[in-house]
């Protein structure tokens, strides 16, 4: 098979798979990030964090030796170290070992809590912002605005420089490209963001037994930023939305169920009261909160960490796509026979009905995390193994949101103007309010 039969399959079998047809085998989604990349090229990883551009054969290596039907090797990431650096980052530091790091923070007090439901956006410029990144300081305006300029441009030269490592790798190697530009979005829920970088994790674990009201209210109250945020630029039948969702394993079900979830739930159906698809990752362990699971639109993509395989799928697996739960651990601990063993066992359970993509438990971060040679024996006998004796008939249920257009959240801040002219010159220059209320929001993601 060629290159471009090779690619045509992998388009088929993901199409399928995403459009409720039993695909002629199942995908196989193994993706590894810039460091893994890196490393596996034999660059060190700090010096590659400020030269992107150094690992293109790096990527090529990891392209010939481990199949995957997506591309596996990545030379971008969001979290290089320049813009970061510029800023006086406490919230994502680089380690001694070139990793980049997120120590626990708090850029919100309990006392901004009524600043931030009352004026969102003007809460996180003003206050949350400039304690997270100290050189943004409100003291020293010419520096600041030069700071923030610098930032800027490192920004999007860092991502555009990493862009350059992988560069026409789908079209020669014949991957699954993927979403089109465009059609992509960062999904952020509400709790979550209130979580990360303005309480921290002890500020919102005391939060949700202080002030359960106050979290309520301000998970409303960034609801419009989140979905602005998160919203992909292009909306089209490709157009999907990623989560990676991280609180719900650390509260009780009963906090989950009032604080949690209901804001979540209305992103995700106001997305898909727009058209637009959902892929959830579950990080940790979510089977106390599977019937959960079962409330989101019809086809969301769910990637678990862990899970009870048989319970998921019987529960999930008619309605849902399910992905994830591979052990990575045991690609480094296990054997190369134990390692198939497992991947056959989950073929076996998962794999009947369509609907499902093979893919690990969670991103390889270091070579140092597991057997290489174990990975590649992996994705190959899913490949070869995961076929298919009833390719092209109807795996599970039919797409069916029937949800009430979302009206578009407003966004209403005196540090946002929101285009109301159809000059030509006004609309060329909203594209620059749109870029920086993204650059401002992804420094709190």
């Amino acid at each position: 098979m060629n290159v471009k039969e090779l690619q045509a399959e992998r388009i088929s079998i993901f199409n399928d798979v995403y459009n409720n047809i039993i695909p002629k085998r199942v995908p196989v989604n193994l993706m590894f990030g810039f460091e893994f990349t890196a490393e596996y090229g034999g660059f060190d990883i700090r010096e590659a964090q400020w030269n992107p551009g150094m690992i293109r054969e790096a990527c090529e290596k990891v392209c010939r030796d481990i199949y995957s039907d997506v591309l596996p090797a990545s030379g971008a990431s969001l979290r290089f170290p320049a813009h970061y650096k510029i800023l006086g980052s406490r919230s994502f530091v680089m380690g001694a070992n070139g990793f980049m790091q997120h120590p626990e923070v708090e850029g919100m007090s309990a006392e901004d809590y009524d600043y931030l439901i009352s004026n969102p956006y003007d809460c996180l410029l003003e206050r949350v912002i400039p304690r997270l990144y100290t050189n943004l300081d409100l003291s020293d305006p010419v520096n600041m605005a030069k700071t923030l300029a610098k930032s800027c441009l490192a920004f999007d030269r860092f991502l555009q420089e990493g862009a350059t490592a992988t560069a026409g790798l789908v079209e020669k190697y014949g991957y699954y490209p993927g979403s089109p530009p465009g059609t992509t979005g960062f999904g952020v829920a509400p709790f979550d963001f209130l979580s990360d970088l303005l309480r921290g994790f002890s500020g919102i674990s005391i939060d949700v037994r202080r002030r359960p009201e106050k979290i309520l209210e301000a998970c409303d109250a960034l609801f419009p930023l989140l979905f602005k945020f998160s919203m992909p630029k292009v909306i089209n039948e490709h157009s999907t939305v990623i989560y990676p969702l991280h609180m719900p394993p650390y509260l009780r079900e009963k906090d989950f169920a009032k604080l949690w979830w209901p804001s979540f739930m209305r992103m995700v159906e106001g997305y898909a009261s727009l058209g637009i698809n959902n892929h959830l990752f579950c990080e940790q362990d979510w089977m106390r909160y599977i019937d959960y699971l079962q409330e989101l639109p019809t086809n969301t993509i769910i990637s678990f960490e862990y899970g009870d395989f048989k319970l998921i799928k019987e529960k999930l697996g008619k309605k849902y796509v399910i992905s994830g739960m591979y052990p990575a651990t045991m690609l480094k601990t296990h054997t190369k026979e134990q390692c198939i063993d497992k991947a056959k066992e989950m073929l076996d359970i998962l794999a009947p009905g369509g609907k499902y993509i093979f893919g690990l438990d969670k991103g390889v971060l270091s070579v140092k995390d597991i057997q290489v040679e174990n990975i590649i024996a992996v994705a190959e006998y899913v490949r070869d193994n995961g076929r298919y004796s009833n390719a092209g008939e109807i795996a599970g249920e039919p797409v069916d949101w029937n949800f009430e257009p979302i009206e578009m959240p407003v966004i209403k801040s005196k540090y946002f103007t929101a285009l109301d002219s159809d000059d030509i010159g006004d609309k060329a220059v909203y594209e620059f309010e749109e870029r920086m209320f993204d650059y401002f929001m992804r420094l709190l993601v």
